[in-house]
């Protein structure tokens, strides 16, 4: 199926016979092809006398395009690319190769994902075709200690490619997502592999809404937009993902050594709640006060009542108080 959409991705029409020539089968064969691409959620039309057409075209991901966008540097630190059609989720694939071994620098990018996920196990809506759905996964010695603050900072970086396409209105919600006016845009997901006193593997989930499907976007159960409808020029997947990528290996190359303190000013800089009244969900209760931005280790500081407290942990989530 991957030449049958790779041909119809130019949005154009293509006859039965044309396809069939291509891939060597017969036009009933086409038709049936046809109907797993509608089950992939993309729009078909067919027109007697044209041919079939995905409605729109798509931007799929491509290797070379991908990796032209990679600096020098960055390519030196790629262990492995891998560009995969549907998967549960790009970051169950790359847990999986980090539990077999060391997968430092290994990326995974997908075209869907079945079951994708964010924070507290919510779905994270993952259509064909349409977004970036990408994992890496990165060794750390010296375990959690040494990894302090790095969701924030891997939030830095992604802020950093959209910004590099014009996209300068993207605000940092603590502790992992991307917000345009309070909607989101993407979101963050860090699992750690491996010993939490020594050496252990980050995989660093990154979900980026990119021309979301009004279709698909019913599934969506919080205020949402995409960069599509922050620039009026049209941001291809492929160098999204190539600058992303690139940003996010030049800030892991070195991570070990600056911290999160080379990057904490940036993100206070965009903090989307930024002395604004907020509210904490806890495992158990709820936590009201001012966010106060984040301290040296990526914890977000609240005032309450007049004393700043520090909070962090991957099961707090935070909410405006209005």
């Amino acid at each position: 199926m991957k030449t049958l959409l790779h041909t119809l991705a130019d949005g154009e029409y293509h006859s039965g016979e044309e396809l069939g020539r291509l891939l060597g089968i017969s036009r009933t064969a086409i038709w049936k092809q046809m109907q797993k691409i509608e089950a992939l959620g993309l729009s078909v039309e067919s027109q007697k006398g044209c041919g079939y057409r995905i409605i729109g075209g798509l931007d799929l991901l491509v290797e070379r395009k991908l990796s032209d966008h990679l600096s020098v540097a960055s390519k030196a630190l790629v262990k492995k690319l891998q560009l995969e059609s549907t998967v549960t989720s790009t970051n169950e694939l790359a847990r999986q190769q980090a539990e077999a071994g060391d997968a430092s620098g290994i990326v995974i990018l997908a075209e869907q994902q079945t079951a994708g996920r964010g924070r507290r196990g919510r779905e994270w809506i993952s259509p064909y075709g349409s977004n970036l759905y990408l994992s890496l996964v990165w060794g750390f010695d010296g375990g959690v200690q040494a990894i302090e603050g790095l969701s924030l900072a891997v939030g830095v970086a992604v802020r950093r490619a959209a910004v590099r396409f014009g996209i300068e209105s993207l605000t940092l919600k603590w502790p992992n997502d991307l917000l345009w006016e309070k909607r989101k845009v993407g979101g963050i997901l860090l699992e750690i592999i491996g010993d939490p006193a020594g050496f252990c593997q980050v995989v660093i989930g990154v979900g980026i809404n990119v021309g979301m499907p009004k279709v698909h976007a019913k599934g969506i159960d919080q205020k949402w937009s995409d960069l599509s409808q922050l620039t009026e020029e049209r941001v291809g997947r492929n160098e999204l993902a190539g600058v992303l990528v690139d940003q996010l290996l030049l800030l892991l190359g070195n991570y070990h050594e600056v911290g999160f303190a080379a990057y904490r000013e940036e993100w206070i800089r965009y903090d989307a709640y930024a002395n604004q009244p907020v509210k904490l969900l806890l495992m158990s209760k709820e936590k009201e006060g001012v966010a106060r931005g984040v301290n040296e280790t990526g914890a977000l500081r609240l005032e309450v009542d007049g004393e700043i407290q520090a909070f962090s942990g991957g099961e707090i989530s935070l909410r405006g108080a209005e």
